[in-house]
């Protein structure tokens, strides 16, 4: 199994641990609790180790949870992660690439997605905002949340040097300006109606159709 440079050890079997899930999820939680439907079902794009969704699933156990990531290896720990926590509003898995066109959901009453924004290439910020407009209704939320520059307030310095990793790693790869993820929102018909400043100098944008 291939290891992401963000994954921290494992449990047993196939579980992996994103260390930054213990330190964000109950302050993601405080902003899903204002944001998130009564009911339905939350697509999380990128999920990662599947942590987050556990952890949100058994928070909110009236909406059905569908976590799904491109990776086969952080699939499997998702897997892993929910037949340990056998929630019965938790999905299985699915293979979903933001960046693609086609996507193995239907009608979700509001997407999440968590730190994919800047360890990704921007043609998938464009895709999930595509994937958004496509399948949200007008009162479902798009909540992305991670870290972001913003034209108006100074880059922490843990951020910038943060975005010198990740253009290291990955040229396609950095840290993304507010401004621009709401220009490319509007051009797909969504406006930004929230921002949560978070712990760690991360936000929480969200986006709803116009």
């Amino acid at each position: 199994m291939t290891e992401r440079p963000w994954f921290s050890g494992n449990g047993e079997g196939e579980r992996r641990h994103a260390p930054a899930t213990l330190r964000n999820r109950d302050a993601i939680a405080g902003v899903l609790v204002r944001e998130l439907p009564e009911s339905g079902l939350v697509l999380e794009v990128a999920s990662g180790s599947g942590e987050h969704a556990v952890h949100f699933a058994a928070r909110f156990p009236a909406l059905r949870w569908q976590p799904s990531d491109p990776d086969p290896s952080a699939r499997a720990s998702i897997a892993a992660w929910s037949q340990q926590a056998a929630l019965p509003n938790l999905l299985p898995p699915v293979d979903l690439d933001a960046a693609s066109a086609s996507w193995p959901v239907i009608a979700p009453a509001a997407i999440l997605c968590i730190n994919m924004v800047h360890i990704s290439p921007w043609a998938s910020t464009l895709g999930l905002l595509d994937g958004a407009a496509r399948l949200l209704t007008p009162n479902s939320p798009l909540i992305l949340y991670g870290p972001f520059r913003r034209a108006d307030v100074d880059t922490a310095p843990g951020n910038l040097a943060f975005d010198a990793q990740l253009k290291a790693m990955d040229t396609r790869f950095g840290l993304r300006a507010v401004e621009d993820v709401d220009q490319a929102a509007e051009e797909r018909g969504l406006v930004r109606t929230a921002l949560y400043p978070m712990p760690a100098n991360n936000l929480t944008l969200v986006y709803r159709l116009n």
